[in-house]
Protein backbone atom coordinates (compact mmCIF):
# COMPACT_ATOMS: atom_id res chain seq x y z
CA UNK A 1 0.00 0.00 0.00
CA UNK A 2 1.45 3.45 -0.92
CA UNK A 3 -0.16 5.92 1.93
CA UNK A 4 1.22 8.73 0.30
CA UNK A 5 -0.95 8.53 -2.75
CA UNK A 6 -4.01 8.85 0.35
CA UNK A 7 -2.67 10.64 2.86
CA UNK A 8 -1.36 14.04 3.01
CA UNK A 9 -0.18 16.46 5.60
CA UNK A 10 -0.36 20.43 5.46
CA UNK A 11 -0.23 23.09 8.17
CA UNK A 12 -3.73 24.35 6.95
CA UNK A 13 -5.23 21.26 7.67
CA UNK A 14 -6.11 20.14 11.48
CA UNK A 15 -3.07 21.91 12.65
CA UNK A 16 -0.45 19.69 10.13
CA UNK A 17 -1.68 16.31 11.32
CA UNK A 18 -2.00 14.02 8.56
CA UNK A 19 -5.25 13.42 7.22
CA UNK A 20 -6.79 11.64 4.24
CA UNK A 21 -6.48 13.48 1.52
CA UNK A 22 -9.65 15.72 0.28
CA UNK A 23 -11.23 15.46 3.79
CA UNK A 24 -10.35 16.35 7.45
CA UNK A 25 -10.32 12.83 8.65
CA UNK A 26 -7.48 12.32 10.80
CA UNK A 27 -5.03 8.90 10.26
CA UNK A 28 -4.83 9.54 14.38
CA UNK A 29 -8.80 8.86 14.30
CA UNK A 30 -9.30 6.21 11.94
CA UNK A 31 -6.15 4.16 14.04
CA UNK A 32 -7.56 5.25 17.29
CA UNK A 33 -11.40 3.54 16.07
CA UNK A 34 -9.67 0.87 15.11
CA UNK A 35 -8.30 0.37 18.18
CA UNK A 36 -11.08 0.62 20.04
CA UNK A 37 -12.75 -2.45 18.27
CA UNK A 38 -14.64 -0.35 15.39
CA UNK A 39 -14.85 -2.63 12.38
CA UNK A 40 -13.72 -0.99 9.04
CA UNK A 41 -17.78 -1.00 8.11
CA UNK A 42 -18.12 0.62 11.05
CA UNK A 43 -15.99 2.80 10.14
CA UNK A 44 -17.06 3.18 6.78
CA UNK A 45 -20.71 3.72 7.75
CA UNK A 46 -19.91 6.50 10.18
CA UNK A 47 -17.52 8.32 7.87
CA UNK A 48 -19.07 7.34 4.15
CA UNK A 49 -16.38 10.02 2.28
CA UNK A 50 -13.48 7.20 3.86
CA UNK A 51 -12.82 4.36 1.59
CA UNK A 52 -11.59 0.60 2.60
CA UNK A 53 -8.19 1.77 0.90
CA UNK A 54 -8.44 5.02 2.88
CA UNK A 55 -8.16 2.71 5.88
CA UNK A 56 -5.84 0.44 4.92
CA UNK A 57 -3.88 3.56 3.78
CA UNK A 58 -4.34 4.95 7.51
CA UNK A 59 -2.56 1.77 9.07
CA UNK A 60 0.36 1.70 6.48
CA UNK A 61 1.05 5.25 7.24
CA UNK A 62 1.12 4.33 11.13
CA UNK A 63 3.47 1.51 10.62
CA UNK A 64 5.79 3.43 8.73
CA UNK A 65 5.78 6.14 11.24
CA UNK A 66 6.48 3.62 13.78
CA UNK A 67 9.36 1.58 11.98
CA UNK A 68 11.22 5.07 11.83
CA UNK A 69 10.46 6.19 15.38
CA UNK A 70 13.99 5.75 17.02
CA UNK A 71 14.19 4.48 20.55
CA UNK A 72 16.74 6.22 22.85
CA UNK A 73 17.44 3.92 26.41
CA UNK A 74 17.71 6.61 29.73
CA UNK A 75 20.31 5.73 32.56
CA UNK A 76 18.95 5.02 35.23
CA UNK A 77 19.97 5.48 38.68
Amino acid sequence: MNWQERISVDSKVLVGKPVVKGTRIAVELVVDLLAKGWTQEQILDSYPNLTADDIRACLAYASEVLHEERVYPLKTA
